[in-house]
């Protein structure tokens, strides 16, 4: 096989930064194409929480594993100060009125002293990690760019063919631009980028977040079995982050996906229920302000699993997406995986065919 000299990426997510990187490492050309900025959409709004086994027993297994090792990896060799750190985690029941029943199973860490209780430890720090996923995906990118990638902000209308193989990739502006191979890594609107190849159906899942005012506590990360006073479930995750700032999240909406980053609501309403569930487990979370609300889409697909690999039938067409929560974990062992197969043929790191493209039906409206 002769590897690619030009290989655009589409897509500067976490996903499409990681694949830069990888293959710049290995020599290739890379030209990332990006339509509203890098990290915009779910990799700048995510937890960046990060955990070694809980994939275990799934097909995603492997990749995790493989991923965990890479991102401690990575944190030394980038050169980049973007808040990877191990942590412990901990399961909690809280309610939004009074006290969760019995009590603490787990000893609860100082600074948890709400109405919330304790009921298992999920991880320590061997296990599990965060990063601060817009400044990790910046500093992949910026690696990928100090060995010659290029970024080129637009829209993607396509990819062009010729004799059925990718050539590059169409723009809404009128321009081709040229490659011997393309990688569509759009997250939740890569199927909107390639609306003429095989692919499977790749949706949107809605949720919301907000970030806390910086506060000092320790490297906990906090899963919580919570009850809204009006009975609903909710199951928020609240993630402390280096800097002092408070990541909680835990909101889905079944809101459509819209045609862009930029078209993207944010509920004040689920962002303050996000907020009151975290002063629920800490007095220190209930006296923090609310410095940013926000919601963003993942991709998921019909399976529940990622699309990694060759886009069926068409040559030098690659795909990387639909990692669900699981993006911000697994986009260095999908980098890594997919450069290997682009430049060599072959994957050596993990096998990928749990998730190659082919083993799910191609969504009939964009096959011609």
């Amino acid at each position: 096989m002769i590897p690619p000299r030009h290989v655009i990426v589409c897509g500067a997510g976490v996903v499409g930064a990681s694949v830069a990187y990888f293959l710049a490492r290995r020599g290739a050309g890379v030209t990332v194409v990006e339509r509203s900025g890098v990290a915009c959409a779910a990799s700048g709004k995510s937890g960046g929480f990060l955990a070694l086994d809980w994939c275990d027993g799934s097909p995603l297994g492997p990749l995790a594993r493989k991923s965990f090792a890479l991102h401690a990896e990575l944190a030394k060799h980038l050169g980049t100060d973007y808040g990877y750190r191990r942590m412990d985690t901990f399961m909690l029941a809280a309610r939004e009125r009074g006290a969760a029943s019995g009590g603490h199973r787990v000893a609860a860490p100082g600074w948890l002293d709400g109405a919330g209780v304790v009921t298992a430890a999920l991880g320590s720090t061997e296990t599990t990690a965060q990063v601060t996923p817009a400044r990790f995906t910046a500093a992949l990118l910026g690696a990928a760019q100090a060995l010659g990638t290029r970024l080129c902000m637009g829209v993607v209308d396509g990819v062009a063919r010729r004799e059925g193989a990718a050539r590059g990739v169409m723009m809404a502006s009128g321009e081709t631009l040229e490659a011997d191979a393309v990688v569509l890594a759009m997250g939740p609107w890569t199927g909107r980028g390639a609306e003429r190849l095989p692919l499977p159906n790749v949706y949107g899942l809605k949720g919301y977040s907000v970030t806390l005012e910086g506060i000092d506590v320790p490297a906990h990360a906090l899963f919580v079995d919570y009850r809204t006073a009006d009975g609903r479930a909710l199951e928020p995750e609240i993630f402390p982050r280096p800097d002092g700032e408070v990541y909680v999240c835990g909101m889905a909406d079944p809101a459509p996906l819209p045609d862009s980053p930029e078209g993207v609501e944010v509920s004040k309403t689920a962002c303050d229920t996000l907020a009151r569930a975290a002063g629920r487990v800490s007095t220190a979370l209930a006296a923090a302000r609310i410095t940013r609300g926000q919601a963003r889409y993942r991709p998921v697909t019909d399976d529940g699993l990622p699309l990694i690999g060759r886009v069926p039938g068409v040559a030098g067409a690659y795909v990387a997406t639909g990692h669900g929560p699981w993006g911000i974990l697994n986009a260095p062992a999908t980098g890594l995986a997919l450069a290997e197969l682009i430049t060599e043929g072959a994957v050596s790191l993990v096998d990928l065919r749990p998730f190659d493209p082919a083993r799910l039906p191609a969504a009939r409206a964009r096959v011609i």
